[in-house]
């Protein structure tokens, strides 16, 4: 069903961004509000996990300014600060579910091993992991077999480049990218996977989200897998959730 402009509260995260104050480490997560109205310190149910949010702390960002935001209306944007609950992608509202169309992700094509390269900074490094990659600079594959060196998957080398710089200026942990030969990856499960891992020019990592990623170095070889193995899980990365 629609939801009148003027209905309850709903809204959705569209973009989220770590690092805006670099004295204080903040994490925004920016709210589109679809309808009603937002007011500061209200609590409004969390779409995908159903658990209550507070939006204590709420602000209107432009550029480097900021300030604190006590209602806003459809079409307004809402800051909420330090809401390191919120992906993109996820909903909030009051009163009754609401649901909006997924925002796609798209196929990585360019994927890189990342090490530190100051083995002191290592939480550093460790932390800009984890706060760039839910903002979407790049998504962060992890072997499964226990190689502790993540590996970045990317659309565009640009990406790279901005992980390395932020990395850098705002963790303090200069990283050094070292690329892999694989060229396309599939989404797959655990029991294809365990069947992959035994077949040359493919490795197998896990996301984030725990979906089983296959990397192949060559489309043709996959092609081959795919007409010997229809059985085998091997679908496109590429998404609308």
């Amino acid at each position: 069903l629609l939801r009148p402009l003027d209905g309850p509260f709903a809204g959705f995260v569209f973009k989220i961004q770590a690092n805006m104050d670099p004295a204080h480490r903040d994490h925004v997560a920016f709210v589109r509000v679809c309808s009603g109205r937002f007011t500061r310190g209200m609590t409004l149910v969390h779409g995908p996990s159903g658990r209550p949010f507070s939006t204590k702390y709420a602000a209107s960002v432009f550029g480097a300014e900021r300030d604190t935001i006590d209602e806003a209306f459809a079409g307004d944007v809402v800051g909420l600060v330090n809401a390191t609950d919120l992906a993109i992608g996820d909903t909030l509202y009051e009163a009754a579910p609401v649901a909006f169309p997924h925002i796609p992700s798209f196929a990585p094509e360019l994927f890189a091993r990342a090490r530190a390269l100051d083995t002191g900074r290592y939480k550093q490094f460790h932390r800009g992991l984890d706060q760039m990659e839910p903002a979407g600079v790049v998504q962060v594959l992890r072997d499964p077999d226990g190689d502790a060196t993540p590996v970045l998957a990317a659309v565009g080398q640009m990406q790279f480049e901005v992980f390395a710089h932020r990395l850098r200026d705002e963790f303090g942990a200069a990283v050094e990218l070292t690329p892999t030969p694989h060229k396309v990856a599939r989404r797959t499960d655990p029991a294809t996977a365990e069947q992959l891992r035994a077949v040359h020019g493919v490795a197998v990592f896990i996301r984030s989200d725990a979906t089983p990623l296959a990397l192949f170095e060559s489309p043709y070889w996959l092609e081959r897998l795919e007409r010997e193995h229809p059985d085998w899980r091997l679908e496109h990365v590429l998404t609308h959730g």
